[in-house]
């Protein structure tokens, strides 16, 4: 009976107890700061080395950190806490801060001497890099990518861990930028090795150095990013995670920005842009250094006779195309070089350069037809069925039907038009697979090289397939001038490169783009690539 008793109070005791604790609340875990970002198509790649696209530069530019970065349209040392430049210009000594990986593991310049010759190496797996060039300012480079040498004589190298030293061919003034962009920052050699082709889409091997981790991969969904507590700037990083969803319509995508479901987007329907820019506040149009483009096949027919190239340039009106078709405050382009990149004289080199006869406020409709004739098309009688091809995009399919009505109007010929998944459309230019193929290219630096030495006969983005030993000569010996000389040379490639009109400039590129009010502090850099590494959400 006592221990029937003394159970029954101990039930009572523990009953009263817990109602007691009932009005207290366990302390809550703080709700995560989620940004959802849409990124648009899927990348081709996030490996530093191997991306050449703005998309996957995005992701890498939050993920991974080079020696430099750019802050408000201004460089400022990441993971080199100091440098030195010789008297010569051509030695550059930095000294890396300490500094982590997503993993744990110290930062080391041998990881910069292994990610920069990665880029060099001419059978690197899956592939060479596109962007090999960018290194062939440092001595050795272009050599070791070419065969002619090796990579072990390369001038990078690791005076210990804390100490990377590079020497240079010839004074570069703004090498300092290209250590801030993706081909220069550092890859551990471990998790590489572990899976040439995939390591970095894979958490398990994609350890990086920058304000972000990758902690999922989902393709044709999203990648998800982590707050990297290992970065050496963890506390001034405010966002716990970033969704970048992968949605290629950009109906599809406004639709979930305006009912909350995303953060950011910076691709906007062009029927939606006049209705946004009255109501919406947090709608901008963001300048951009950059150039939207056909591309020519000078290999193929017809485009391999440079009067049906000038025919094709010259029988559109960009200023319809840029008011009534893009409608983002772009600027009717008449060169290659877009504004924003000075001379050595602090003239805007797009200016200087001229329109190469092309009329931005209109068609040159007489002078395109006679061109034509001159090539054995008279009226378009005989022209092939000529095919437009371009990446998935309703923006782009936009276009390229304005133009297949332009020239079929001004010219009288058949156009056919042909879209592709952004991965497959790439492979599909770089392998000159096409006749004529819609491209863009934003500024890498602030330096009109950034755009002239695509056209390289040795640069894997010159994908026009066009080899030009005279223009491949006047970059390359523009490369070893500074100040007035080296501009003289620069104008002289693009004056080469816009007669042999290579390409047909549309538009000088600005971005339509919405960021939700509830997001602050986040940045894009001058060339356009986004950081979220000091942005909060409130």
């Amino acid at each position: 009976m006592l221990k029937k008793s003394l159970a029954f109070i101990l039930v009572i005791m523990l009953f009263v107890t817990a109602l007691a604790g009932c009005g207290q609340k366990a302390p809550a875990e703080p709700e995560k700061k989620v940004l959802r970002w849409n990124l648009g198509a899927e990348p081709k790649t996030i490996d530093p080395q191997l991306n050449s696209a703005s998309d996957g530069g995005h992701v890498i530019n939050n993920t991974f950190e080079g020696l430099m970065r750019e802050k408000d349209g201004k460089l400022e040392p990441a993971m080199a806490e100091s440098y030195e430049v010789s008297k010569d210009g051509l030695t550059y000594t930095f000294h890396l801060r300490d500094a982590k990986w997503s993993d744990g593991k110290p930062v080391k310049a041998q990881d910069f001497v292994y990610a920069w010759k990665r880029a060099l190496d001419p059978n690197l797996v899956p592939e060479p890099s596109e962007y090999a060039f960018q290194l062939f300012y440092i001595k050795g480079a272009q050599e070791a990518y070419e065969g002619k040498g090796s990579l072990d004589d390369v001038a990078i190298v690791a005076k210990d861990d804390k100490t990377l030293e590079v020497t240079l061919k010839a004074p570069t003034p703004y090498f300092l930028n290209l250590t801030a962009f993706y081909t220069y920052m550092p890859v551990r050699k471990d998790m590489v090795e572990k899976d040439p082709e995939g390591w970095a889409r894979n958490p398990e091997t994609a350890v990086s150095n920058g304000p972000f981790k990758l902690v999922e991969y989902a393709m044709g969904d999203r990648i998800v990013l982590e707050k990297n507590e290992n970065y050496w700037k963890a506390d001034k990083v405010n966002i716990d995670r970033i969704e970048a969803l992968m949605i290629v319509e950009e109906s599809t995508a406004l639709t979930a920005y305006e009912s909350g479901e995303i953060d950011v987007i910076d691709k906007i329907p062009v029927q939606e842009i006049p209705r946004l820019q009255a109501e919406d506040p947090t709608f901008m149009i963001w300048p951009e250094i950059g150039t939207y483009y056909y591309i020519f096949n000078v290999t193929k027919s017809p485009t391999n006779d440079v009067r049906v190239r000038k025919a094709l340039t010259l029988a559109i009106d960009r200023k319809a195309i840029v008011e009534k078709v893009t409608k983002g405050g772009q600027i009717p382009a008449t060169g290659f070089t877009p504004p924003g990149l000075l001379d050595a004289d602090g003239k805007e080199f797009h200016e200087v350069a001229g329109d190469y006869g092309i009329d931005p406020n209109g068609a040159k409709v007489e002078e395109a037809k006679k061109l034509l004739a001159e090539a054995g098309y008279p009226d378009g009688k005989g022209f092939p069925e000529i095919e437009i091809v371009y990446n998935t995009l309703e923006s782009h399919k936009a276009v390229a039907e304005a133009i297949q009505e332009m020239w079929k109007q001004n010219l009288g010929i058949k156009v056919k038009l042909t879209n592709q998944e952004w991965a497959v459309f790439q492979d599909t230019r770089h392998n000159g697979n096409f006749t004529i193929a819609r491209a863009g290219w934003l500024g890498d630096y602030a330096d009109p090289m950034t755009m002239l030495d695509l056209w390289l006969s040795y640069s894997g983005n010159n994908d026009a397939q066009w080899n030009s030993p005279e223009y491949d000569k006047l970059i390359e010996d523009s490369k070893l001038l500074t100040g007035k000389e080296r501009f003289d040379l620069l104008y002289k490639a693009q004056d080469l490169l816009m007669n042999e009109m290579i390409v047909m400039p549309i538009y000088y590129y600005t971005r339509p783009q919405m960021v939700s009010e509830r997001v602050k502090n986040w940045e894009k850099t001058k060339m356009g690539h986004w950081f979220f590494g000091n942005a909060s959400i409130e």
